[in-house]
């Protein structure tokens, strides 16, 4: 899931994504990156993992929900 900004660069808020290895959430951040290079723009995007916020390192399943939280600003 997509939410703000990373929404708006992706174009879906869904979207699903395969991968032959074992991958990251760090190695899914490149892949994102490289595919979409503004989100490499942002000051910070955060992932979460099944409704937890996840580090770069951290191993991803093939049942994971993954969301990508761009910065929030506002007030």
């Amino acid at each position: 899931m997509t939410f703000g900004i990373a929404t708006d660069i992706i174009g879906k808020i869904e979207f699903t994504f395969e991968s032959d290895n074992e991958i990251s959430v760090g190695g899914l951040r490149d892949l994102l990156k490289e595919q979409y290079p503004e989100l490499g723009k942002l000051r910070s995007l955060a992932f979460a993992v099944n409704e937890r916020y996840a580090e770069d390192d951290h191993m991803l399943t093939e049942k994971d929900v993954i969301a990508l939280i761009p910065p929030v600003s506002g007030g």
